[in-house]
C-alpha cells in the first residue's frame, strides 16, 4: 500500500476526516442541559449584547480561529478549488491543537472575487477571535489580507505569506551569526517572486536587511527597473526591482551571500552555488524537491556551506507550524487587533533565540537520537520541541503590548506558566515545585557528575537558579564535555581522587566500621565509588541533597545512602512514589520500588510520608490503602493488613487528612462508588494517594496507569531519607533528572 492509499484509508476511517467538536462543561443532567442551552444561556447573550466583549468570557471566541481558504492555490495542488482543499484545512485545524491548543473552524468559501472574499470573511468576525488565510492565490491573497486587516479588529494573518517569512528570517539571524556576517552587508538572491517570497523578503529587510543588497528574480529572469518600465512586472514585484541590468537567476546568484529559493524544485546547479560568496547561506525551500538538493549543495564547495530545505529529512527544516500556531496564541491571549510586524520579529528572534539553547532529549528521540546541537546543521527548533510555546507565544504577547496591538496585558512569568499547564498536568505540577526551589536554591551533589545528561541536567539546573549543583567525577573530563556540548558555565566540580576529600573515607569508616567495613576499603570506596563519596558529602553537610542511579540498577544506587545517610529520625523506612498526572488529576503511588512486602506499620509509615510529599506539591492528601477487597468484604491475611494500617493512621493523632481502606482502586477512585455504595468511608472525595499493598501491586499498578491510563510519571521521589536523596531510573532524561533535583532542595528547605 503507497502513501496516497494510507492517506485516503486514514483519512476515510470512521468518522471520516480528523477533527471533531468536544464539549468543556458537564452535559449529563437536565440542569446541565438547561445551563448550556434554553433557559439559562439568556444571561451571558443579555450581556454580550450589553458589551460585545464579554463574548471572549463568555464563549470560546478568545481560544477560536477560522482557517479560511477558496482553495486557489494549495501547496503543491495548486487551483483545486473550495471543496478539494478541505482535508488541507481540517489538517491546519489539527496543527493549530496539537501544538497551541487552538480550537479551528476550517471555512472554505466557494469565492474566487476579492470583494465578495472579503466581505464573506469580515461578516465572520463575532464567530472568532482570529482569522488565518490559507491556501489563496497571488496577487489576490495581498489585496485580501490587506483589506481584511483595515476592517477587521482581530488578527488576520495570511500563513503562506508571513510563515515562511518569519521561520527562514529565524533561521537567517542564526546562519549569520554562525557565518560571522552582518545582515545589513548580506547580498541576498530571491529565487521566486510569488507571496510566500515578496513576503519573506520584506520581513528580511525588517530583521535588518538592507532592500538594495536584495536581488529577486522570477521565472523571466532577475527583476529590474527596466522590467517596470516596460510593464513586464505587477505593483508588488516592482517593489524589489533593482537599477541592475537584466540577467538570469545565475547572474543573480555570483558573489551572493544568501540564496532563498521560494520557486520551483532543481533549478539551482552546484556551479551557481560555487559561485557565490565564501560560506553561503543556501534557503532552498520549494516543495517538495528543493531548487538544489542538500548533498549536492554541500559537496560543491569545500568551505561551510549552510543549507536549509522544507524537507524533515535534512537538517534545518523551515517549517511553517514552528510559528502560525504559537503567533496566533500569544496574539489571542492579550486579544490583539492585530499581527503586526514588532509581532512577527519577536517570534523569529525567539525562534532563534531557543536554537541557541541545550535540546531536550525527548526532542532528540523524537528525530532519530541524531545530535541536535546550534551550529550550522541547527538554526531552528524542531516542531516537536514543546518549548517552542512557552518561548515563542510570551514573545509575541509582550511584542502585541509593546506595539499597541493589545487589548489585554499579562504577567508574562505568570502566562509562560499557564502555557506550560496546556502541554501537561505534569508541567504544572513540576511548576510548583521549580518556583520553590529557584525561592532558595541548595547545594545538590551529582554522583555520577561526567555523564552528559547529568552535566546538561546541572547546565539547567544553575542557569534557571534551581539549585547549586555539584558534578562529582574527573575534573577535566567534566570541563571537556561541558565544552563540546556547547554548555558555557563554570560548574562546582567535586574530585573523589583529589587529596583534600580524605576526610570523607574517615567518616564512613566511622559509620560502616560495625558492619564490616576496613579503613582501606572505606578509602576505596570513597575514591572509587561515587554514590558513596555522594553520600558522604550529604551525610557530613558539604551538600544538601543527592542524585544517583542514571547508570546504575535501581537498588545498586539505593545502597551506599542507605547506608550511609540512613532514614529520617522518624522513619524506619524508605519508599518510592511515583507522582502520576492526569489531564484533570493528580495521584501519588507507593510504594513502587523500595519494600517488598511491607507490614501495616510499614505502610502506615510510608502512607504519613506520601502526604508528606503531596503537599510539596500543594496537594491536600486523601489516602488510599488499596487491596482487592472493599472494607472486609474478604478477610484474610493480606487484606487484613490495609485495613490495620488504615486503622492505625485513623487513630494517629498526628495525620491530619483523610485516610481508608482498605478498598479496591475503582472504589479510590470512582467518586459515585465511594460515596454511592460506601457512604460510610472516610474519604467524601477520592483518593490521590494510592498505598498499594506490596511492591509487585505498586510497581504493576503505576506502570498500567501509565501505559494504558495515559498518566505521565515522574519519579520515582524518595521518601523517609534522613536526607534529601532521590534515585533516577536508567535511561530518565535530562527534565526528569531536574524535576528531581528541584524534588531534592524543595526537601532541603522543609530540612
Amino acid at each position: 500500500m503507497g502513501l496516497d492509499d494510507d492517506s485516503r484509508e486514514y483519512h476515510r476511517r470512521d468518522p471520516p476526516g480528523k477533527i471533531e467538536i468536544a464539549t468543556t462543561k458537564p452535559t449529563n443532567t437536565q440542569r446541565d442541559l438547561s445551563l448550556a442551552y434554553s433557559p439559562g444561556v439568556a444571561a451571558p447573550c443579555r450581556d454580550i449584547d450589553e458589551d460585545e466583549d464579554a463574548a471572549y468570557e463568555y464563549t470560546a471566541k478568545g481560544n477560536l480561529v477560522g482557517v479560511v481558504s477558496n482553495g486557489t492555490a494549495v501547496l503543491g495542488l495548486g487551483d483545486i478549488g473550495a471543496s478539494a482543499s478541505k482535508p488541507v484545512m481540517e489538517g491546519k485545524g489539527v496543527l493549530f491543537k496539537r501544538f497551541a491548543d487552538i480550537d479551528v473552524f476550517d471555512v472554505e468559501l466557494d469565492i474566487t472575487d476579492v470583494d465578495d472574499f472579503v466581505a464573506a470573511t469580515k461578516a465572520m468576525e463575532p464567530t472568532f477571535g482570529g482569522i488565518n488565510l490559507e491556501d489563496i492565490k497571488a496577487p489576490e491573497c495581498f489585496e485580501i489580507e490587506q483589506q481584511l486587516r483595515e476592517s477587521m479588529d482581530i488578527p488576520v494573518f495570511h500563513d503562506d505569506q508571513h510563515g515562511t517569512a518569519i521561520i527562514s528570517g529565524a533561521a537567517l539571524l542564526n546562519a549569520a551569526d554562525v557565518v560571522d556576517k552582518e545582515l545589513d552587508e548580506l547580498d541576498i538572491v530571491f529565487s521566486g517572486a510569488g507571496a510566500s517570497a515578496l513576503a519573506t523578503a520584506r520581513f528580511y529587510v525588517s530583521l535588518g536587511a538592507k532592500k538594495e543588497n536584495i536581488t529577486m528574480c522570477d521565472s523571466s529572469g532577475i527583476i529590474t527597473e527596466a522590467r517596470v518600465e516596460a510593464g513586464d512586472v505587477n505593483k508588488y514585484k516592482a517593489e524589489f526591482a533593482q537599477p541592475v541590468e537584466e540577467g538570469d537567476l545565475a547572474d543573480a546568484m555570483r558573489g551572493a551571500d544568501v540564496f532563498a529559493g521560494l520557486s520551483v524544485g532543481g533549478i539551482v546547479s552546484q556551479e551557481m552555488v560555487r559561485s557565490m560568496a565564501n560560506d553561503p547561506i543556501i534557503f532552498a525551500m520549494a516543495n517538495p524537491d528543493p531548487e538544489i538538493t542538500y548533498e549536492d549543495a554541500k559537496n560543491a564547495r569545500d568551505d561551510m556551506v549552510i543549507m536549509a530545505t522544507g524537507r524533515s529529512d535534512y537538517p534545518n527544516q523551515v517549517n511553517n507550524v514552528l510559528g502560525f500556531p504559537f503567533i496566533f496564541r500569544g496574539a489571542l491571549d492579550v486579544r490583539a487587533t492585530e499581527i503586526n510586524e514588532e509581532m512577527k520579529r519577536a517570534a523569529a528572534e525567539a525562534l532563534a533565540e531557543l536554537a541557541r539553547q541545550d535540546v531536550p532529549d525527548a526532542v532528540v528521540k523524537a528525530y532519530g537520537d541524531h545530535p541536535l546541537q546550534f551550529g550550522p546543521d541547527y538554526l531552528i527548533p524542531k516542531p516537536l520541541d514543546p518549548r517552542v510555546l512557552f518561548e515563542v507565544a510570551p514573545a509575541v504577547a509582550q511584542a502585541a503590548v509593546n506595539s499597541g496591538a493589545a487589548r489585554k496585558r499579562l504577567d508574562l512569568n505568570e502566562y509562560r506558566e499557564r502555557l506550560e499547564a496546556r502541554l501537561g498536568k505534569s508541567r504544572e505540577m513540576m511548576r510548583v515545585v521549580l518556583n520553590k526551589a529557584k525561592s532558595d536554591p541548595k547545594r545538590v551533589a551529582l554522583a555520577e557528575g561526567t555523564n552528559e545528561k547529568i552535566i546538561r541536567a546541572a547546565y539547567q539546573m544553575q542557569e534557571e537558579g534551581i539549585a547549586q549543583p555539584i558534578l562529582i567525577g574527573n575534573t577535566k573530563r567534566i570541563l571537556r564535555k561541558a565544552e563540546e556540548l556547547g554548555l558555557d558555565f563554570d560548574p562546582t566540580i567535586a574530585n573523589p581522587r583529589d587529596g583534600e576529600w580524605d576526610h570523607y573515607a574517615d567518616r564512613l569508616y566511622e559509620l560502616r566500621k560495625r558492619k564490616g567495613l576496613t579503613k582501606s576499603e572505606a578509602s576505596e570506596l570513597v575514591r572509587r565509588d561515587s554514590n558513596y563519596f555522594a553520600s558522604v558529602m550529604v551525610e557530613t553537610g558539604d551538600a544538601d541533597a543527592m542524585l544517583t542511579g542514571l547508570t546504575h540498577h535501581y537498588p545498586g544506587g539505593l545502597r551506599p545512602p542507605l547506608q550511609v545517610v540512613g532514614t529520617a529520625e522518624d522513619a524506619d523506612y524508605a519508599a518510592g512514589v511515583y507522582m502520576m498526572t492526569f489531564k484533570n488529576r493528580v495521584v501519588f503511588c507507593a510504594d513502587a520500588t523500595v519494600n517488598l512486602d511491607p507490614d501495616e506499620e510499614v505502610l502506615a509509615e510510608i502512607t504519613k510520608h506520601t502526604a508528606e510529599l503531596a503537599r510539596r506539591f500543594n496537594v491536600e492528601p486523601r489516602a488510599a490503602l488499596l487491596s482487592y477487597s472493599n472494607f472486609g468484604s474478604v478477610d484474610n491475611e493480606g487484606t487484613a493488613k490495609p485495613r490495620h494500617a488504615a486503622q492505625m493512621l485513623q487513630d494517629d493523632p498526628d495525620v491530619d487528612f483523610p485516610v481508608d481502606g482498605e478498598m479496591q482502586a475503582d472504589t479510590a477512585l470512582v467518586e459515585d462508588i465511594l460515596t454511592g455504595t460506601y457512604e460510610f468511608a472516610d474519604l467524601d472525595e477520592p483518593a490521590n494517594l494510592l498505598i498499594f499493598p506490596n511492591l509487585e501491586a505498586g510497581n504493576i499498578g503505576y506502570k498500567l496507569l501509565q501505559r494504558l491510563g495515559g498518566a505521565e510519571a515522574i519519579g520515582p521521589m524518595l521518601v523517609g531519607m534522613g536526607k534529601p536523596v532521590h534515585v533516577l531510573q536508567r535511561g530518565d532524561e535530562v527534565k526528569d533528572i531536574v524535576n528531581l533535583a528541584a524534588t531534592a532542595v524543595v526537601d532541603a528547605q522543609n530540612e
